[in-house]
């Protein structure tokens, strides 16, 4: 697809989306990983077990063993060659060997994993995972991850001040951001020539049975509610304002607008034809023009999208913190930085200098849901942090939904 059809007047302050990026590009996993997440699984991410004894952190063994294991997800990797060329420049310049893998392909499945020993304060084996933005919240509210000695990572000065701070972390002690993306809405652009504004445009009687939505629920409800003008991102919203989304989504539901909610599996149902219209990822619509042809549009709502994000935690009971830390540190300086969004389509938390942008293709550095202006971060919002309680009863409201949806 041309730059030109990217729908340029939907991404306030930048040049449009372009769908043939990099080879490669994949999307980050959902809450779900389609309807095979039931409601043991939905209980478990609101449950927790505050009220026992806080566990203490490991003794630091990194002066004496130079390695470290970095649980994250597959899609997060620098993929611009094999074997993960920046994880090897790294363990070359620093003599420190790191295992990566992609153990957290859900958050919640990897917190059934690993929280017991967690609670314990001992050693999960990694000392370092990537959690999205509600999980990194429970783990910093339960204690069960390290501060960061900020002294190690000098290249911090480098991160966008969109991200610099946390409602669930307060000055970033506990949890540093990682990757990010949009969340906004797609369409088949030969289905629908004359595209889509906002979230209500997916209730038009036209597209009955043929509308998609993700399972996870800060990106779909966060969505309807910000396209009903509530701004997610303040306190001021509550019980009433959820519920007034729930209710919209399950109308949808049980009048046959949607097709179904099947988490990160609504991209299949674009790629066949079940759908035209879906509430989508950016980085999810770029993968799939990039396989299947360039037939689809991404827009940010005019009522504003969602901004999400995944952050690295160093678990309480890792034995390699400053291991982790130096990892850190390189990737966030901003000549690395700048490759690793550039591979893996996704947004680096680095406020990445022109400088660097210039050394890549210019239809890349002009992808605004890859290296946003500030116009375009102002289009979008935060799901804020739920507190305990908040997280319970959504969750489970939210699964009455899923279950509904069947």
């Amino acid at each position: 697809m041309s730059s030109s059809k990217w729908n340029n007047h939907a991404v306030p302050g930048g040049a449009p989306l372009s769908a043939g990026l990099l080879k490669g590009a994949l999307t980050r996993r959902t809450m779900l990983q389609g309807a095979g997440i039931g409601a043991s699984a939905l209980m478990l991410a609101a449950c927790s077990t505050s009220g026992s004894k806080r566990p203490v952190a490991a003794v630091d063994k990194s002066e004496s063993q130079k390695s470290l294991r970095f649980d994250s997800r597959d899609t997060y990797r620098n993929t611009t060659g094999e074997d993960f060329p920046l994880i090897g420049a790294f363990g070359d310049l620093s003599g420190i060997s790191v295992t990566y893998t992609n153990a957290v392909s859900d958050d919640n499945l990897y917190y059934s994993k690993v929280k017991d020993q967690l609670r314990l304060g001992q050693d999960i084996g990694a000392d370092a995972a990537v959690l999205s933005d509600w999980m990194t919240a429970r783990w910093i509210r339960l204690g069960y991850v390290q501060q960061f000695d900020h002294a190690n990572i000098p290249n911090l000065e480098s991160i966008r001040p969109r991200f610099k701070d946390s409602d669930g972390d307060p000055g970033r002690r506990g949890s540093l951001p990682w990757r990010s993306g949009f969340t906004g809405i797609a369409w088949n652009k030969a289905a629908i020539p004359e595209g889509l504004a906002s979230v209500s445009d997916l209730w038009d009687p036209s597209l009955r049975g043929k509308v998609g939505v993700m399972s996870a629920m800060r990106d779909t409800l966060g969505l309807i509610m910000l396209d009903q003008g509530v701004d997610i991102e303040g306190p001021e919203w509550g019980d009433a304002e959820f519920s007034a989304a729930v209710e919209v989504l399950r109308t949808q539901i049980e009048g046959g607008q949607l097709l179904g909610i099947k988490g990160n599996k609504y991209k299949e149902d674009l790629k066949s034809g079940a759908t035209i219209a879906a509430i989508a990822r950016a980085g999810d619509i770029m993968q799939i023009n990039q396989e299947a042809g360039d037939q689809w549009e991404f827009a940010i709502p005019a009522a504003g999208g969602v901004l999400w994000s995944d952050n690295v935690v160093i678990p309480i009971g890792s034995t390699h913190k400053a291991n982790a830390e130096a990892l850190i540190n390189y990737y966030y300086d901003p000549a690395n930085a700048v490759q690793v969004a550039a591979a893996t389509n996704f947004i680096s938390p680095v406020d990445i200098r022109q400088l660097e942008i210039d050394v890549l293709d210019p239809e890349v550095a002009a992808n605004r849901m890859v290296f946003p202006t500030p116009v375009t971060f102002e289009s979008a919002k935060v799901f804020r942090t739920l507190d305990q309680g908040e997280e319970q009863r959504y969750t489970a409201q939210y699964q009455t939904i899923l279950l509904g949806a069947g």
